[in-house]
C-alpha cells in the first residue's frame, strides 16, 4: 500500500485553479490506485482486523503521509482519504492525538501560509464525527482548536468550498458545550467580512444555524454586538444580504428569543428598519422590513410607538441641524465673496493710487528736466 499510493504530489497545472469554476486535474494512475485504496479500506474494515498488529506499520509516519495526500486534486482520491483515515481513527486509538494534532498543523499552514489546500472540506468532514465523539466537559485542547483554528478559517478567500463542513463542526461544539457560544460569535463577528457580499450571506447563514441550537442564556450574552451587525447587513445595499438578515425573523426559534428580549433588540434595529423602509431601492426588501416591522409593533406596541415618536424627534433634529450646517455654508460663502469683493476693491485703489503717484513723479521729473 505504501508503495502504490505514497508519492510526491505534481504541481497543479493550474496555479490559478478556482474550484467553483474549473474541472479538477484527474490522476492518470487513477484505476491502478482505487484497487489499492480499495483494498486497503476492505482490510481495515475487516472483523479480522488486529489493531494491536497494524499499529507496528500505521504509524505516525503511515499517517503523516496520508494526510499529505489530501492535498490531491483528483476528489476520488481524497474521498476514498477520508473514508480510510476515518477508520484508521476509529481503529487505532494511540494515533487519535496525533491526527488531530497534524490536521490542526494543515489548518494553521492554510490560514496563515499558503491558502491553498485541496482536501480542506474532506478534513472537515473527519472532524465534524470527532467533534460529535468528544467527552465532556471539554478539554482546553479542543476549546482552543475551536478559537484558534476553526474560527480563523472564516477568513480564507475559498470559505465557499467548505464552508458547509465548517458550519457543521461549529454547531457540533455548541451542542457539546454550551459555553464556547460565546467564543464563536464573537469570534464570527470579529472576522465579518467587509467587501465580499457572498462571505457575508454565508456569515449570515452560519449565524442561524447557530441561533437555532442557542441557549436562552447565551444569547442574553451576545444579543447586543449580534444585532447591531445584523441591523448593519439590513441596510446593506446588496439585496440578497439585506434578504438574508431579515429571513432571521421567519425562524419561529430566533423569533421566540427575539421577543422575550425586545426591549433591547428592538432599540438596536428599530432605525435602521425605519430608514431602510424609506430608501431601499428593491421592493422585496421592503416588504419583507414592513412584516419585521408589524412583528415587532404586535410583540410591544407601547415601545414601537415610544421610538417611533423619539425617531421622528430625532430626524427633526437631524433636519434642523442639517439646515443649520447648509445656512452656515451659505453664510460663509457670502462672507468668502464680500471678502474678495472688498479685497478686490482695495487692489483696484491701491493700484489707481500708485498710478496717480506715477503719473505725478513723471510730471515732476520732466518740469525739472526742462528747468535744467
Amino acid at each position: 500500500i505504501s508503495v502504490n499510493i505514497f508519492r510526491t504530489l505534481p504541481p497543479s497545472e493550474n496555479p490559478e485553479f478556482d474550484p467553483e469554476e474549473d474541472e479538477p486535474a484527474l490522476e492518470a494512475s487513477w484505476p491502478h490506485l482505487q484497487l489499492v485504496y480499495e483494498f486497503f479500506l476492505r482490510f481495515l474494515e475487516s472483523p479480522d482486523f488486529q489493531p494491536s498488529l497494524a499499529k507496528r506499520y500505521v504509524d505516525q509516519k503511515f499517517v503523516l503521509q496520508l494526510l499529505e495526500l489530501f492535498d490531491s486534486e483528483d476528489p476520488r482520491e481524497r474521498e476514498y482519504l477520508k473514508t480510510i483515515l476515518h477508520r484508521v481513527y476509529g481503529k487505532l486509538l494511540g494515533l487519535r492525538a496525533y491526527i488531530r494534532k497534524q490536521i490542526n498543523n494543515i489548518f494553521l499552514r492554510f490560514i496563515y501560509e499558503t491558502e491553498r489546500f485541496n482536501g480542506v472540506a474532506e478534513l472537515l468532514e473527519i472532524l465534524g464525527s470527532i467533534i460529535n465523539g468528544f467527552a465532556l466537559p471539554l478539554k482546553s485542547e479542543h476549546k482552543q482548536f475551536l478559537v484558534r483554528v476553526l474560527i480563523p478559517l472564516h477568513t480564507a478567500k475559498s470559505l465557499s468550498i467548505f464552508h458547509a463542513q465548517l458550519a457543521y463542526c461549529v454547531v457540533q461544539f455548541m451542542e457539546k458545550d454550551a459555553t464556547v457560544t460565546e467564543h464563536i460569535i464573537r469570534g464570527l463577528l470579529r472576522y465579518w467580512p467587509k467587501t465580499c457580499t457572498q462571505k457575508e450571506v454565508m456569515f449570515l447563514g452560519e449565524i442561524e444555524e447557530i441561533l437555532d441550537v442557542i441557549e436562552p442564556s447565551q444569547f442574553i450574552r451576545v444579543q447586543e454586538p449580534l444585532f447591531k451587525q445584523i441591523a448593519a447587513c439590513i441596510s446593506s445595499p446588496h439585496f440578497q444580504v439585506a434578504e438574508r438578515a431579515l429571513y432571521f425573523w421567519n425562524n419561529e426559534y430566533i423569533l421566540s428569543l427575539i421577543e422575550e428580549n425586545c426591549q433591547v433588540i428592538l432599540p438596536l434595529v428599530f432605525g435602521t428598519l425605519y430608514r431602510v423602509s424609506k430608501e431601499h431601492w428593491n421592493q422585496t426588501i421592503i416588504s419583507l422590513i414592513y412584516n419585521v416591522l408589524k412583528t415587532f409593533m404586535e410583540m410591544n406596541s407601547k415601545l414601537f410607538d415610544d421610538l417611533t415618536a423619539s425617531y421622528k424627534v430625532e430626524k427633526q433634529k437631524e433636519l434642523k441641524k442639517e439646515r443649520e450646517r447648509v445656512e452656515l455654508w451659505r453664510n460663509l460663502e457670502d462672507l468668502r465673496e464680500r471678502r474678495l469683493q472688498s479685497l478686490t476693491e482695495a487692489s483696484r485703489n491701491q493700484k489707481n493710487l500708485q498710478d496717480r503717484e506715477n503719473t505725478t513723479k513723471s510730471q515732476s521729473d520732466t518740469s525739472a528736466a526742462n528747468t535744467t
